[in-house]
């Protein structure tokens, strides 16, 4: 009797590799998501031998971020957020503004229309969280006021590309897409405004219900004294509430989970959950930098490296710059600037979807 175990494969295939690679590159003085990212180009469709399910790798990895913003909210209160909300909010619009125009300038260049351009500086513009956080952590500098601002700051940009992602389908045919996409201006706004009210909804829901009955319910499942029911409990929460504010309120996984766990935090198991759900949040974060790797398309590189090198540049020197001059310019020392400026020298998860719907609707 045969049995389909795609899944079983993608899994050993992706621990198995990712733990030989890592731990070389970790040998070599070198952070070990780089081996991560190795091992995800050597099962990935790119490279000959076996190749692993590129969308069940995908979905994984997905679970990996649900986790990984679940822990990262576990550590950062709503107080968290509002204490650097003067430097992360004028900061990451302005930022993804000037990064957005740089990527369109160079579209430009290349004779791209300017809406594929925009899609494409939209796409440069955002930085992953995953990437940042396993940064920080790795340097112990989460908890620091500089790891702070630089997760405050991301997370506003996780929120304005939500928000991107939600007005893109109805701007398509004013962007140079099919003209069947475009909308007239009255159900424009109203699509702006019910994206608005969605995420705000979900928001002041967490907020306000959430932080009394989450913390209730692990109040209610530890005087059970079961360690396994405690954390289910935890990884049901993470994964049911970014789960739900994807379906319900067109809120990203990436961010219900985050709302999750900064809500959680307010329990005094706060403690004892990231602990519980940490081994769950290393595997699955590992499947995440495999599934990036496994992106990799050789062809480019030796097609396009002027575009490559190009793409390079704008992520790493004018964003990091970009970046550093508005963190000095809001009078910060220079040891911030230098933490923002490195924390958003590379992009993520949010770029990719942002170019799948771009091609997509046909901009790109």
């Amino acid at each position: 009797m045969e049995h389909n175990i795609s899944l079983i494969t993608t899994l050993a295939a992706g621990f198995s590799v990712a733990l030989i690679l890592g731990f070389v590159a970790e040998r070599l003085r070198m952070p070990a998501l780089v081996g991560y990212l190795v091992a995800g180009i050597l099962i990935g469709p790119a490279t000959p031998g076996f190749v692993a399910d590129v969308h069940l790798a995908s979905q994984l990895s997905e679970i990996g971020v649900m986790l990984l913003m679940f822990g990262v909210g576990l550590h950062f209160s709503l107080k968290d957020l509002l204490a650097v909300k003067r430097i992360a909010l004028p900061g990451a619009v302005v930022q993804m503004g000037l990064a957005t125009v740089l990527g369109m300038a160079v579209a430009h260049v290349w004779g791209w229309s300017w809406g594929s351009g925009l899609i494409f500086g939209l796409s440069l513009s955002c930085a992953s969280t995953v990437v940042l956080l396993k940064a920080l952590e790795a340097r112990g500098v989460l908890e620091s006021m500089n790891g702070r601002i630089a997760v405050g700051w991301l997370v506003v940009e996780d929120l304005a590309t939500v928000l991107v992602l939600v007005l893109l389908p109805p701007l398509a045919g004013v962007l140079g897409g099919p003209a069947a996409s475009a909308q007239d201006g009255g159900a424009l706004w109203l699509t702006i405004g019910k994206t608005l009210l969605q995420v705000s909804a979900f928001i002041v829901l967490m907020l306000v219900v959430g932080r009394r009955v989450l913390p209730w319910l692990l109040w209610q499942v530890s005087r059970t004294g079961s360690r396994e029911l405690f954390t289910l409990a935890v990884i049901a929460a993470a994964i049911g509430i970014a789960f739900g504010a994807a379906q319900l309120f067109s809120v990203s996984f990436a961010l219900g989970a985050f709302f999750a766990g900064m809500v959680m935090r307010e329990s005094e198991f706060s403690h004892r959950a990231a602990q519980e759900s940490l081994p769950l949040r290393d595997a699955f974060s590992v499947l995440f930098f495999v599934s990036v790797g496994m992106l990799f398309q050789p062809d480019v590189v030796v097609n396009l490296p002027l575009h490559l090198l190009a793409t390079v540049a704008i992520i790493i020197v004018g964003k990091s710059l970009a970046a550093a001059l508005l963190v000095l310019a809001l009078r910060y020392p220079l040891n911030t600037a230098l933490t923002v400026a490195a924390s958003l020298a590379q992009i993520g998860e949010f770029s990719f979807i942002l170019a799948g719907l771009g091609l997509t609707l046909g901009l790109l």
